[in-house]
């Protein structure tokens, strides 16, 4: 294992960098110092630094531990796991694991270090140990559940990983990896967004002889979320996710800059996303989270609807902005049709820019011991762009006693379902939704494998299961028996690949934090 030469933890600083965006001086020391971080984190807040340690034991090494140690595969190895807190406001400044082989120590050295609550450079120190380190690693990882528990953050946040050895008489004394948040040490304010993507089960009047148009009923999920933070700047940066992600963030914050009259730009960095095109709301809530995160910045106090309009998002659909707002289960109802103000023909969010957001009709929590499957085959992406205008175009009007049955099965079924917590009588309306109006016609262009998944779903135990927006994701709801569910998913996708995931209802919107 070859350590890094000051050139080359320059370069992945630079790595680092094109990925998150621009790192502070501290996060930059923090990672390339070959001193102590306990004594750079004391002067960094002014504060002694105290150790809690979560895991102290011997273990057999691993091939990893074998190889940064340079020792055997099964070899005792002391592994240990603490936080650096700040002991004044009880902060976690820094996760760290440290292995260290037993082999290799003296006694007194032993015993100190299995104390628990020593940092290891003043262990070091105090034995006048002389020793150096060496830097092999430096990159980004994701949070995870445990880091997001011990940090305060979400689990798709960025973090940095630096890894490095302390060599002693030529051999490695200690490996250890130190981990702390990209919006962590930083010299300014940084305001990070989480908001949910979203169900949407299905668009409610696509006739429009009522005098309104649209509608829509779905769900806010908890995962796959949008994680992005920003920070002031002269410009527009964007760091992260994919190509078509990063172009959304870029259009959303400029469209912002402009809609506002903000006095500047901002550097954001896209932490997670839903996949794009995949009927979860990807487009929706990157837009919306890039807009909230700019008027933190800038002190502007927007409503969620005034910022959809801003960015062209909400002119068909209302679930994505409210799910953004508030989470939960979602009615809205719709826009006017053919009168001033109103929508004139029928087209979908994308192609509906200027549009305001429709009325939230209802809302209520979606039951937390329902449990929710997503499936997206690995097929063509959903429709989008011209292609949708053209279906909107082709298959509306959709006939009004489609369009009737539609809205009984959402009102007389659905929501008591929901409310009166019956989940076969509200996974029965989302499958009998999946035969009318608009909704019809999105799973009729949906590839083979869809029709055959939403069957199987239900035939395995679920107790619903249903489209999301143009898919190609499905999304199959119950409580006990899910995981023949999800097995049975994995079975249709076969060979052809996909992904099944479970996921959760959010019952609330976006949370925004600045720090």
């Amino acid at each position: 294992m070859e350590p890094l030469t000051t050139d080359g933890i320059s370069e992945r600083i630079r790595e680092i960098e094109q990925e998150v965006g621009h790192l502070s001086p501290m996060q930059k020391v923090l990672i390339g110092t070959d001193g102590s971080v306990t004594s750079l984190l004391e002067m960094a807040t002014g504060h002694p630094v105290a150790i809690t340690t979560l895991v102290q034991e011997v273990v057999a090494a691993d091939s990893g531990m074998a190889a940064a140690l340079a020792v055997e595969p099964g070899d005792e190895v002391n592994y240990r796991v603490v936080e650096l807190k700040d002991s004044t406001t009880g902060e976690v400044l820094i996760y760290a694991v440290s292995c260290t082989p037993l082999q290799r120590l003296a006694p007194e050295f032993r015993q100190d270090l299995m104390r628990a609550d020593i940092p290891i450079g003043r262990i070091l120190r105090n034995h006048r140990i002389e020793s150096r380190r060496e830097i092999t690693d430096a990159r980004i990882i994701q949070a995870g559940t445990d880091l997001a528990r011990t940090f305060n953050i979400h689990r798709s946040e960025s973090m940095l990983s630096r890894r490095y050895r302390i060599i002693h008489r030529e051999e490695p004394l200690i490996a250890i990896e130190e981990i702390f948040p990209c919006t962590a040490f930083v010299d300014e304010v940084r305001v990070l967004v989480d908001a949910p993507s979203r169900i949407h089960i299905t668009l409610l009047d696509m006739n429009a002889t009522s005098g309104r148009v649209d509608g829509g009923v779905g769900v806010a999920l908890d995962e796959p979320g949008c994680i992005l933070d920003a920070r002031k700047s002269a410009g527009i940066e964007v760091y992260g996710g994919d190509e078509i992600a990063r172009h959304r963030v870029l259009e959303a914050a400029r469209a912002v800059v402009e809609g506002l009259g903000l006095p500047g730009g901002s550097e954001i960095t896209l932490h997670a996303a839903a996949r794009p095109h995949a009927g979860l709301g990807s487009g929706t809530q990157v837009a919306l989270a890039t807009a909230a995160a700019l008027c933190r910045l800038y002190d502007r106090d927007v409503p969620v609807p005034d910022l959809a309009r801003i960015v062209g998002r909400g002119g068909t659909s209302g679930i994505g902005t409210a799910a953004f707002e508030q989470g939960g289960f979602i009615l809205d109802g719709g826009h006017r049709f053919g009168s001033p103000g109103g929508k004139r023909d029928f087209r979908p969010s994308a192609a509906s820019r200027g549009i305001a957001p429709p009325p939230v009709l209802a809302r209520h929590r979606f039951p937390a011991d329902w449990r929710i499957l997503l499936v997206t085959p690995d097929v063509e992406a959903g429709a989008h762009g011209g292609r949708e205008v053209d279906i909107f175009r082709t298959h509306c009007p959709v006939p009004l006693d489609e369009v009737r049955e539609l809205c009984h099965e959402v009102l007389m079924r659905m929501i008591p379902g929901l409310i009166e917590h019956d989940l076969d009588l509200f996974g029965s309306a989302v499958n009998r939704v999946q035969h009318l109006g608009f909704k019809r016609a999105e799973v009729a262009l949906q590839h083979p494998v869809v029709p055959v998944l939403l069957e199987a779903l239900v035939q395995a135990g679920a107790a619903g299961a249903g489209l999301s927006s143009f898919g190609p994701t499905i999304y199959a709801i119950g409580d006990t028996g899910m995981g023949g569910v999800a097995r049975t998913a994995a079975e249709v996708l076969g060979d052809r690949g996909g992904s099944v995931t479970f996921t959760k209802a959010r019952n609330c919107g976006a949370g925004v934090r600045a720090g």
